[in-house]
């Protein structure tokens, strides 16, 4: 059902966003993958007929229209958006400054909502749907994650408004709550060094009941689910995989 479907996802030049590009392609899809370098992107669209590069940045205003646009000149129709792009810090309250906080919501928030508006003419006309990527930490209280785990709050009261709004239109608007997964994202977004890498994947895997930090597949996964037609009742859905670390 996803083949010939066209899909635009943003920070998809590695992680989860990458590995959802790969999975859609394989089922028949054309994917745009968005970021900030051009040379990660160029590197997996060389590798993938189905796959185009464009270079943007979420927190620029005029990014969500070119994004979509680009996504029309190749393919001339959408049908998925996959807001993936994400930002963390590790910011406790007592070190609080506005720039943190401009920063996080810019990309956590701004930029999907962003996207989603000027996406929705399109979407409408193939009755399509939005993912957006939120965490376990948009429910789960942790020290030290107030600011990064409000902006993923904020994308699941999005996704649930968004949801009601776009119905009437046809267009379906679901979440992905994911856990710790391998990735760069401690390193390249949370700032931290390699001791405090290794110490927080220890603390992950002691807490998550099923014994492991996740893998990106095991996320990527649950957004092509979420992107098939099959999936045509569902919406409004924050959709936990984590390990179970929500529960523990």
């Amino acid at each position: 059902m996803l083949k010939d479907k066209v899909a635009i996802i943003t920070g998809g030049g590695a992680g989860i966003g990458l590995a959802a590009a790969q999975l859609l392609s394989a089922r028949g899809a054309k994917v745009l993958i968005t970021g900030r370098q051009i040379g990660p992107l160029q590197k997996v669209a060389a590798s993938d007929s189905n796959i185009k590069a464009f270079v943007a940045d979420v927190t620029d205003p005029e990014s969500a229209p070119k994004t979509v646009a680009a996504a029309m000149e190749f393919w001339g129709r959408l049908d998925i958006i996959v807001n993936n792009a994400g930002n963390g810090v590790i910011q406790p309250l007592a070190n609080a400054n506005t720039k943190s906080i401009n920063d996080i919501f810019a990309v956590n928030v701004a930029g999907p909502t962003m996207l989603a508006s000027a996406a929705i003419p399109y979407l409408e006309e193939t009755k399509g749907s939005i993912i957006n990527l939120s965490s376990t930490y948009g429910s789960k209280a942790a020290a030290g994650l107030s600011l990064y785990g409000a902006s993923k709050a904020a994308v699941e009261h999005l996704t649930r408004c968004w949801a009601l709004e776009l119905a009437p239109k046809g267009i379906r608007v679901n979440a992905v709550a994911s856990g710790p997964v391998e990735t760069a994202f401690l390193r390249e977004r949370m700032g931290l060094t390699e001791d405090q890498i290794t110490e927080v994947k220890e603390q992950e895997r002691q807490i998550i009941p099923l014994g492991r930090r996740g893998e990106t597949d095991d996320v990527a996964r649950w957004i092509v689910n979420l992107a098939d037609p099959d999936s045509d009742w569902l919406t409004g859905q924050i959709i936990g995989v984590d390990g179970g670390l929500a529960i523990s």
